[in-house]
């Protein structure tokens, strides 16, 4: 894994650390050089403990966001970015998709993580899934020779909505973030704006846990994470 290039494509500049930071920094220890990039900050629909303060404007919840996310990435050994795109509703138009394109090329990473396809209660998680797909099968040109530079088509994993069962989420994949779950923690007290997600994500860790163990039978398993893989793998051997 040394050397090579994973990329975290996060609606808002928080999702990532809520849904893959245990994957982010697992990854990391192992060499890889992990690049989360936030199509938004999140500073309309996903910051309202921060508009409670007096006199607070856009740009600056944006600052705070940034901080907060830069923070938490840090923690983990990745890098943050943000398109800055605005957020609810989140729209990705074709100079975007070109942007996001640019930097999958750019990076050519071996795999790619974003939000599922669908999210009732969300609708900027859709709308950067979306984006995401689009943004690989251009980059990578679908696999086939094409007329521009292309990358090698990466692995492409859904990390785990709020609410999996209203999303079609079927997890596929369990990671033991066991040995990292401390820097997940720090990284979730980094996102000060949402504090009152690090209850939840806290314990969707264990029951992930739970289900990780039981089919594994490794009971070493604290906590995990949830991905559902979108296309199939090609393997040598089974």
């Amino acid at each position: 894994m040394a050397g090579e290039s994973i990329v975290v494509v996060s609606a808002h500049s928080a999702d990532f650390v809520w849904r893959a930071a245990g994957a982010i920094a697992l990854a990391a220890e192992r060499g890889a050089d992990v690049h989360v990039v936030a199509l938004s900050y999140g500073e309309r629909g996903e910051s309202g403990e921060l508009w409670k303060e007096k006199g607070q404007t856009e740009e600056r919840v944006k600052e705070i966001r940034h901080g907060e996310a830069e923070r938490a990435a840090d923690v983990l050994g990745a890098s943050f970015q943000s398109l800055d795109l605005g957020d609810y509703p989140l729209v990705v138009d074709a100079v975007a998709t070109e942007r996001l394109t640019d930097l999958l090329r750019e990076l050519a990473p071996r795999l790619v993580l974003t939000h599922a396809a669908l999210d009732p209660f969300n609708p900027d998680h859709g709308v950067a899934h979306e984006a995401t797909v689009r943004a690989r099968q251009l980059a990578s040109g679908a696999g086939v020779a094409s007329g521009f530079v292309t990358i090698t088509p990466p692995e492409l994993l859904s990390f785990e909505p709020h609410q999996p069962e209203l999303c079609g989420f079927v997890p596929t994949t369990f990671l033991d973030i066991t040995p990292v779950w401390e820097k997940k923690v720090a990284a979730m007290d980094a996102m000060g704006a949402q504090s009152y997600l690090r209850q939840y994500y806290s314990e969707r860790a264990e029951h992930r846990a739970n289900h990780a163990r039981r089919i594994s039978g490794r009971g070493g398993i604290r906590y995990a994470e949830a991905f559902q893989r979108e296309l199939p793998v090609v393997v040598d051997v089974l």
